[in-house]
C-alpha cells in the first residue's frame, strides 16, 4: 500500500515528516518502499534555502473579528522554527511549494519590508492602528538573527510612533529591547510570547527550531523588566498532549512577569490536518486516535472548523471546560484576558518621510 506523500520520518531539526505537494500542484506525489531502501536511520537533513520576496506591498489586511487588529506586517514567509501545527502552512501552497518540508526550508525574505512600509504609512490617506508584526510566520525566526528585517522594521515604526504587537516565541526578541522599551513607555507595543509546553522533549519534537519554553520564560522576564507588556499565549492547546498542562503555563507567565494571557485551541486549516496526523503516527501513534478524536469532539465532528468565533476555541464541553480552566487560572494569578490586552495608543502617530534619506521639513 502506498505511504502518504513523500514520507520522510525521524528528520532532526525538522518538524513535517512529508513534503506533500500543495493542493494547487498538477501532480502529487506518493512515495512507497519499492525494495531498493537503504538501512533505516535518520532521514538527510534538507537544507534552509532563502529566497527574496518580490512583494510590491507589505501591510496585509483583515476583517476577521477573532483577531484584534485589521493589519499586520510578515518579514518571511515560510518558518525554518518548523513548528508541525503551524496553521500559516497551508499559504505556502500558493507560492507553488508544500507545506510540509518546504514550509520550514524553502524560505521567502522581504528585504524591502522596511522600505515599503515606510512608503504605505507616509500615503496622505493612511490611518494609524495597532498593526500586528508576525501574525502569519514568526518575524523574529533564526534567519532574522542575520537578516534583521524585523527590527528595521520596527525602526520605522517607532520613528512614526506607530503602535505595534509583536507573536514570537523567539528569545531573539531581547535583541530590540533599545527599541521597545521607549516605544512601550509611549503605549505603542505589547509583546507575545507563544508558550506551547514546559516539556522539553515535547517543545524538540513539535518546535524543533523555536526557543526552549526555558529560554521563553527568560525573554518574558527580560521584557517585563524593561517595561514592555507581555502576554503569555499557551497556543496551541492539544488535546491529550499539552491541554492537561494550560495552569502550568499560566503560572510560569506570570512569575516570569507576563500580565496578560492567552489560548488558542489546536487549528487544522487544509493540509495540516494531513501533516500533523503523520506526526502523530511518527512520534506519538499510542496517542494519535485519542488526540484526534478529542479535536473533533471540540470541532463539531471534524478536524477543523472555520467559523469566525469557533476556530479559535471549538464547541461542546470540554471546549467549556477549557475556557473555564483559563478564566479561573487567569483570576487566581491576576493576568488579565488578552482580549483586554491590546490598549495601544495611535493618536501619537506622525507619518514618516516617504524616503529615510529624505530631512524632515520642520
Amino acid at each position: 500500500m502506498p505511504e502518504k506523500a513523500n514520507r520522510q520520518d525521524n528528520i532532526k531539526g525538522r518538524g513535517a515528516v512529508s513534503n506533500a505537494s500543495g493542493r494547487f500542484e498538477r501532480y502529487a506525489r506518493e512515495a512507497f518502499d519499492d525494495g531498493w531502501a537503504e538501512e533505516e536511520g535518520d532521514a538527510p537533513r534538507p537544507p534552509t534555502q532563502v529566497q527574496p520576496d518580490r512583494s510590491r506591498s507589505v501591510i496585509a489586511r483583515n476583517q476577521s473579528p477573532d483577531v484584534p487588529f485589521d493589519r499586520s506586517v510578515n518579514p518571511y514567509r515560510g518558518c525554518e522554527h518548523g513548528c508541525v501545527y503551524c496553521f500559516a502552512r497551508p499559504s505556502h501552497a500558493y507560492l507553488g511549494y508544500s507545506p510540509g518540508l518546504d514550509f520550514e526550508t524553502k524560505l521567502f525574505a522581504k528585504h524591502d519590508a522596511a522600505a515599503l512600509l515606510r512608503a504605505e504609512l507616509a500615503k496622505p490617506r493612511y490611518k494609524a492602528a495597532p498593526l500586528a508584526l508576525g501574525a502569519n510566520t514568526d518575524p523574529y525566526q533564526p534567519l532574522d538573527r542575520k537578516l534583521q528585517i524585523t527590527r528595521q522594521v520596527l525602526e520605522v515604526l517607532a520613528e512614526a510612533r506607530h503602535p505595534v504587537t509583536i507573536v514570537t516565541k523567539s528569545a531573539l526578541v531581547l535583541r530590540d529591547l533599545d527599541i521597545l522599551a521607549p516605544m512601550a513607555e509611549q503605549r505603542l507595543v505589547r509583546v507575545c510570547l507563544s508558550v506551547t509546553t514546559l516539556d522539553k522533549q515535547l517543545a524538540r519534537l513539535m518546535e524543533p527550531r523555536a526557543a526552549a519554553p526555558a529560554r521563553r520564560l527568560k525573554a518574558i522576564e527580560g521584557l517585563s523588566k524593561a517595561g514592555v507588556p507581555v502576554t503569555l499565549l499557551a497556543a496551541p492547546l492539544i488535546p491529550a498532549l499539552n491541554d492537561a498542562e494550560l495552569e502550568s503555563l499560566l503560572e510560569a507567565g506570570a512569575a516570569a512577569g507576563a500580565g496578560h494571557a492567552g489560548y488558542v485551541l489546536l487549528r487544522l486549516p487544509l493540509e495540516l490536518k494531513e501533516l500533523f496526523e503523520e506526526w502523530l503516527e511518527t512520534h506519538y501513534p499510542d496517542r494519535r486516535e485519542r488526540v484526534l478524536s478529542r479535536l473533533r469532539a471540540m470541532r463539531g465532528g471534524e478536524l477543523y472548523d472555520s467559523r469566525f468565533g469557533k476556530r479559535q476555541t471549538g464547541e461542546g464541553e470540554e471546549a467549556r471546560l477549557i475556557a473555564q480552566r483559563f478564566q479561573a487560572a487567569c483570576k487566581r494569578l491576576s493576568l488579565q484576558p488578552n482580549r483586554q490586552a491590546w490598549a495601544l495608543t495611535s493618536d501619537l502617530f506622525k507619518p514618516p518621510a516617504a524616503d529615510a534619506r529624505q530631512l524632515p521639513l520642520l
